[in-house]
């Protein structure tokens, strides 16, 4: 189904995944989506982080869940080093395959100097893009703290609102307050636009986390910061893990509270977190 029909359904919960790099990741991976089936997910996205090896991966792994028929599955596209040609070309292929979900990202800055040339600029030339080549459902990326390349909050926002527009639903980069889902579903609304945002899930499972995550301009708050070193202090990282577990799933119970349309997980390729704060909120 498309993403767009599953949320006038009404609630959805998904799961996103990266393709597997060597055996071992593949390993890993098989075990999780078996697991994370048994949850019952609308549907399930793939990364992309670029280059012709990494986008044969997503489209092999895309094309393969969706082939199963167990779940609805979604690719992620990126601007960064692509050409339209080339991106054309991608999404016809996905269209052949029966794939009609896609996310349209900008990327991140490439590590190889080579992927850096690019026909788009922005993620909304990509949604404009999907909407040419075929009847995709087309979602977006949304930063509740702003985009990180943004200049300022009022701005970030503004061109959020066109980019949802274009598109179908957005779903948000992880965070750490329901407030934050709050206040980015209420400025978009006083931008007339209120197409569906996925809140995005990622609980804090390390220390060393939490400086990752906000260079990924998802700032962790200070009293999440405190209750993590104080769980450190108590019972070391196994007790960090079961307070970040803790924390994430008295998040989402808020954000279910407000009328989120869904809760999307981040899921590093592995079910545990993922299946433990399911099973406290709908078991």
């Amino acid at each position: 189904m498309r993403v767009d029909e599953l949320l006038e359904i009404g609630l959805t919960r998904s799961f996103e995944f990266f393709p597997p790099k060597s055996d071992e990741e593949s390993a890993v991976l098989e075990k999780s989506l078996a697991e994370l089936d048994r949850l019952d997910p609308s549907f399930v996205s793939v990364t992309y982080r670029g280059g012709r090896e990494s986008r044969q991966r997503t489209f092999d792994l895309v094309t393969r869940i969706q082939r199963a028929g167990h779940v609805t599955a979604m690719a992620h596209l990126i601007c960064v080093g692509h050409r339209r040609d080339e991106m054309r070309d991608l999404l016809k292929n996905y269209a052949d395959a029966g794939v009609t979900n896609v996310m349209a990202l900008g990327g991140d800055l490439p590590d190889h100097p080579s992927l850096e040339s690019s026909d788009f600029t922005y993620a909304l030339e990509l949604v404009e893009l999907a909407r040419e080549v075929g009847q995709f459902c087309v979602g977006v990326g949304a930063h509740p703290q702003g985009h990180p390349r943004s200049t300022d909050l009022a701005s970030d926002r503004v061109q959020l609102a066109r980019k949802l527009d274009a598109a179908d639903f957005a779903v948000t980069q992880f965070f750490f307050e329901a407030a934050e889902w709050v206040q980015l579903v209420g400025e978009l609304a006083e931008l007339d636009v209120e197409k569906p945002v996925l809140p995005g899930i990622m609980p804090v499972t390390t220390l060393g986390g939490m400086e990752r995550m906000a260079s990924m301009g998802a700032r962790v708050p200070e009293a999440l910061v405190a209750r993590l070193d104080a769980a450190n202090l108590r019972g070391g990282p196994a007790a960090v893990r079961r307070e970040g577990i803790v924390a994430a799933t008295e998040l989402c119970a808020e954000l279910l509270d407000t009328g989120v349309p869904g809760l999307h997980f981040y899921t590093l390729n592995r079910s545990t977190a993922t299946r433990e704060i399911c099973r406290a909120l709908f078991s």
